[in-house]
């Protein structure tokens, strides 16, 4: 029998408890990805000689150009886009002699809220945002203008700063629950689309016939999933002129600038991430030990939920999740607990259906995940709204240990869990 001593991540806490008894206890994690260690130098070569499918920026771009730089929002803060957004705006203006009053920088909010200004010179630099205009997208507004219809039938409507100017995309490529992979033609859609474009997008999550999630949805699925093809089309009546890739460590740190083509820089960017955060198992388990990594990845349940999803993959249906995420904001998106109702209604399908949010189908994606297993979770959430997703929480670490025994079982621990994509091989 196996026993092993852990220290896991939790808020901004450090928790350290013990696996005894188990038959066998094996750690799942990425593989540690070296930082990059002269960033100035890799930032010039990847916009330069080592452009993907690509002629260097300095031939796209004349210093006479409209530029609009779209960059993520706050909630994608750990790939240190600032680092990226500062160098670019440097290399434009004083290389390539573009004027900064010709340069914009539009956050991707695609239906998050809007930046206040203290996030935005923190997304940017306050150097930057003293010196280039930085504006929030609205996918509400009524200026946003309509680029063509995607042969699923979106209709995309993109905000005007991305029609007849340069569009930059800056993204950090990470593996997606709907679209395979985040990142790239995301920026676009939903980044700077109206809402009506990201539901109509979105809803090619569901089964075209069945109440669940479609098959062909999921981590790294790019290959006939329709959320992620019908982004691309989208994105193609944009034509980006650049794509700007980052892939960071589970530490923050930049590990690699894949630059380029906005889509084939952007698949290279993929394959590297899978390469190195993508982890082939051979058997499943009987119960997975799961942190988020701490704070700010379990700051809500939203956010935490991409560790849940990670680490269902590689439990035995009817296993045990030990899930460890504080969640001090409880759900996150503003209207993450509200269905909730239409789960208790036993609606939930017919309703996100009728109703299409983001945040409705992370809801649906856990509640399928957790009825395939029982989920034990440590957590600031109200104990009575786990129960009603199907959870059980505990808010102390000796009340959950108590609970559980991992005599006799296979156990995987994951330690990064948002950072780990196990698949069975």
């Amino acid at each position: 029998m196996a026993t092993q001593s852990f220290s896991f991540q939790y808020g901004r806490q450090t928790l350290s408890f013990s696996i005894e008894n188990a038959r066998s206890i094996e750690v799942l994690s990425g593989r540690p990805i070296p930082p990059i260690e002269d960033l100035d130098a890799a930032f010039l070569h990847a916009v330069t000689d080592g452009a993907i499918d690509s002629p260097p920026l300095s031939r796209l771009v004349s210093a006479e150009d409209q530029l609009t730089i779209v960059i993520s929002d706050i909630t994608r803060f750990w790939m240190r886009q600032d680092l990226i957004v500062s160098r670019l705006v440097r290399y434009l203006t004083q290389t390539l002699g573009v004027k900064r009053e010709n340069i914009v920088i539009l956050v991707a909010l695609g239906t998050h809220r809007p930046m206040t200004e203290e996030e935005m010179r923190r997304l940017v630099t306050p150097e930057i945002y003293q010196s280039v205009r930085v504006e929030n997208h609205d996918c509400q507004s009524e200026s946003l203008v309509y680029v063509g219809t995607t042969s699923r039938g979106t209709q995309v409507r993109v905000n005007p700063l991305c029609v007849n100017r340069k569009v930059i995309l800056i993204g950090g490529t990470v593996h997606h629950l709907m679209s395979g992979f985040g990142g790239g033609r995301k920026s676009i859609l939903p980044g700077v689309c109206a809402k009506s474009t990201i539901a109509q997008n979105h809803l090619h999550c569901l089964h075209e016939t069945e109440p669940r999630s479609a098959d062909t949805i999921g981590m790294a699925k790019l290959l006939h999933n329709p959320v992620n093809e019908d982004m691309l089309e989208a994105a193609a009546f944009v034509s980006p002129v650049f794509g700007i890739n980052i892939v960071s460590n589970a530490e923050g740190q930049h590990c690699a600038l894949l630059c380029g083509h906005w889509q084939t820089a952007w698949e290279e960017s993929c394959r590297v991430v899978h390469q190195n955060f993508g982890l082939p198992i051979r058997h499943l388990a009987d119960t997975v030990v799961v942190s988020c990594g701490g704070y700010p990845k379990d700051l809500n349940l939203y956010q935490a939920v991409k560790s849940l999803l990670n680490a269902a993959q590689a439990l035995k249906p009817g296993g045990t999740m030990v899930f460890l995420a504080e969640c001090p904001e409880g759900g996150g998106a503003p209207d993450f607990f509200d269905w909730i109702h239409s789960l208790d209604r036993g609606t939930l399908d017919a309703d996100l259906r009728a109703a299409f949010t983001i945040a409705g189908y992370i809801f649906y994606a856990s509640v399928e995940a957790i009825d395939r297993c029982h989920v034990k979770m440590l957590s600031a959430i109200d104990p009575s709204i786990a129960g009603r997703m199907h959870l059980t929480a505990y808010d102390s670490l000796p009340a959950l240990l108590d609970s559980l025994d991992f005599t006799g079982q296979d156990v995987y621990v994951m330690p990064y869990g948002g950072f780990t994509v196990p698949y069975l091989v």
